[in-house]
């Protein structure tokens, strides 16, 4: 086995650091504290308890706004092939089994540095940090070949390392190449849609894991009642955060196992969400409402009082804090409390939850429908059932990144993004657990004000209901949905409330395709009188884990359903994904993109918007109909206008013979037919 030159090589990379000027901290020596104490508290390399030491560390100072001071991890390993080690999706694989990779992080010289750097943004105030590997060897002709790769690290791009570019020595890091490397290589960086998604996956399977566990404890060893379980993490998740500058994050210690009212553990929580909420700028009444339901089971002796010296509130405070927080961080503003639900529902029975179809979108179908819908800067979007707002929050990326895209003015984006957040989305869900998590998903996306309302959507008078616009109708021009089943017309009362309050616009949802067949008709037919039907699309039947089949109605909102109008029918039942629901199965199993699920969700979103594809993926007639409906409202699915054709063609007749023939044949030469005049018959 070839000897190892790391310590060659890291001499080497330090010269180079030297000859173009730039000051460079070694394993021992200190950049500043904030770096320090992110290294300090970060697992090590192999997974347990100490300090992070890089090789060698830097930290660059460039002029641009965005990107001024820089850390700079820098990982030395000395053997032919051991710069970097990739899994097969060409990521960096510094996990196995949804756990750290330790053998990986520690042999491999851009693996360990990614490990730096992710330190450095877990836990520092640090936006983004540069990971860069050197390996060195010697080749068969006695040289000594040195390989350099770099990688950014940003909180915005959820702490994923993007590849920078290979280099022959370390001069893009002087101060006279700085600006050119920021300019051109850092600022051009960014996700793809297939990075976004892996990335959400393991975030995903991460928490389901963590969340898993923490359920467990609660079931096996305190006996908490499901019924509270959301709500304790919940306001759990909200005391632990802070806000910066403002409101310390609630800490262990705080928690001292007080019995009095005033001073137990449940009122030390309740009283860090109060300032949490305030500082977030929450409506007065929202915050009300979100308090008075915590306050139920945080203000209770059974959990606020020790026993054998602990309260139950800080057994469960003690793993939100160590194995749940984290996730909710800014380095990972993912949709991730729709997870959080989702996960405990696999563990627990909802309460009334067959009554109540507590039934959450999968995001790629709630950004499906609202692409649908054409949600831009200026749309007004409304959700009757909001579950943990993920159409909202769906919506409001798309708002935010359209205003981004054609407003050239970054004040008036930031004036725009407001706008957004505080008057432009507004959620109605009856379920008190579950409105508390639509309004921590929203202050985890970025927003506080978003009007997301504790109330029975059919008793909903069509006003913002809080802020300073509480009594203003909201005007509402995109209308998405996922009703609850059980409701009259299999849900699409919900539908036809919400088009009689809108004016003008789009709405889209998703259904059972009864609805659509003959089990609503009374609402249909008044839908169809002042709305279009633009659009039925087939969905898979595993898109839920109840394996309900499934439709989204797109509409033209304000204009009545002419019959003799062309609608648009989509078999989408291949969507290009394969699901799993097996109950502990991770969340990168249980959805997995085997047949290009990303390209096929944008050919749908061509095919109705009426847009040049880019895949041919659905063939006209075949996956993809035009055909008029009636009025009645009970013909509205794709098999309903699916055409099967019997008659036989002349090509079909040629073959039939043709193989019979050939089968008459096979038999005389085989001898199981006489020979005599065997073809005698035609």
């Amino acid at each position: 086995m070839a000897k190892s030159i790391e310590e060659q090589i890291e001499d080497k990379a330090k010269q180079m650091l030297k000859e173009v000027g730039v000051k460079y901290f070694t394993k021992t020596e200190t950049i500043n504290s904030a770096i320090d104490n992110a290294l300090a508290q970060a697992p090590t390399k192999s997974g347990g308890i100490g300090s992070n030491r890089p090789d060698i560390k830097v930290i660059i100072q460039g002029t641009h706004p965005r990107h001024f001071h820089i850390p700079v991890m820098i990982e030395v390993k000395g053997k032919k092939g051991d710069l970097i080690k990739e899994n097969k999706l060409g990521l960096i694989d510094n996990s196995k089994n949804n756990e750290p990779n330790y053998t990986n992080i520690q042999r491999y010289a851009v693996n360990g540095a990614v490990h730096y750097a992710n330190a450095i943004l877990n836990y520092s105030d640090y936006e983004e940090c540069i990971a860069i590997g050197i390996n060195g060897y010697q080749s068969g002709t006695g040289n000594t070949e040195i390989e350099i790769k770099a990688y950014y690290l940003a909180k915005k791009f959820n702490n994923s390392p993007l590849f920078i570019d290979d280099f022959s020595d370390l001069s893009f890091l002087a101060k006279d190449n700085l600006e050119q490397f920021i300019s051109q290589k850092i600022s051009t960086l960014s996700l793809s849609a297939e990075q976004i998604e892996t990335q959400t996956r393991h975030y995903e399977d991460e928490l389901d894991r963590a969340l898993s566990e923490l359920n467990q404890v609660m079931h096996d060893t305190l006996g908490l009642p499901d019924s509270i379980r959301v709500q304790l993490i919940s306001g759990m998740i909200m005391a632990g955060l802070g806000v910066k500058d403002q409101v310390s994050p609630l800490e262990i210690e705080d928690l001292k196992g007080l019995t009095g009212k005033t001073e137990n553990d449940g009122i030390k929580i309740i009283n860090k969400i109060e300032e949490f909420l305030n500082n977030k700028d929450l409506p007065q009444d929202k915050q009300e409402t979100i308090i008075n339901e915590l306050n139920k089971y945080f203000n209770n002796p059974n959990y606020y009082k020790p026993v054998n010296g602990e309260s139950k509130i800080k057994t469960v405070y003690r793993a939100v804090k160590s194995n749940i927080l984290p996730f909710f961080t800014e380095v990972r503003q993912i949709d991730l409390t729709g997870q959080l639900f989702n996960t405990l529902n696999k563990w627990v029975a909802v309460p009334d939850g067959a009554e109540n179809d507590v039934v959450l979108t999968p995001r790629y179908v709630t950004r499906l429908m609202a692409r649908l819908c054409q949600v831009n800067k200026d749309s007004f979007v409304w959700d009757y059932a909001t579950g943990s707002g993920g159409f909202l929050i769906s919506s409001m990326e798309l708002m935010i990144a359209d205003a981004k895209a054609k407003i050239n003015s970054p004040q008036e984006v930031k004036q725009k993004e407001l706008q957004i957040k505080s008057e432009q989305l507004l959620g109605i869900e009856k379920l008190p657990d579950i409105y508390i998590l639509a309004v921590l998903n929203m202050i985890l996306m970025g927003d506080g004000s978003s009007h997301i309302l504790n109330q029975d959507s059919l008793e909903f008078n069509g006003k913002y209901g809080q802020g300073r616009r509480k009594d203003e109708y909201f005007p509402a021009d995109i209308f998405l949905l996922n009703p609850p089943y059980s409701a009259k017309g299999k849900g699409m009362i919900f539908v036809e409330q919400a088009f009689a309050k809108m004016k003008k616009g789009r709405g889209a949802v998703i259904i059972q395709n009864s609805a659509g067949s003959g089990q609503a008709t009374e609402f249909n037919r008044k839908i169809l009188a002042n709305n279009t039907l633009l659009a039925s699309i087939r969905m898979p039947n595993d898109i839920f884990k109840t394996s309900v089949n499934t439709c989204i109605y797109l509409f033209d909102i304000g204009t009545e359903h002419d019959s003799n109008k062309q609608v648009l029918f989509i078999d989408f039942s291949n969507d290009g994904y394969t699901r799993s629901y097996r109950k502990k199965t991770s969340a990168t199993n249980n959805l997995k993109n085997t047949d290009h699920a990303i390209e096929r969700y944008d050919e749908i979103v061509d095919i109705v918007l009426d847009r040049k594809r880019k895949t041919n993926y659905y063939q006209d007639g075949k996956e993809v109909i035009k055909d008029t409906i009636t009025l009645l409202g009970n013909d509205w699915n794709f098999d309903q206008h699916q055409k099967t054709d019997t008659m036989p063609q002349l090509a079909d007749f040629k073959k039939t013979v043709a193989d019979y023939l050939s089968y008459e044949v096979n038999q005389i030469l085989s001898g199981s037919l006489k020979t005599e005049n065997p073809l005698g018959k035609y």
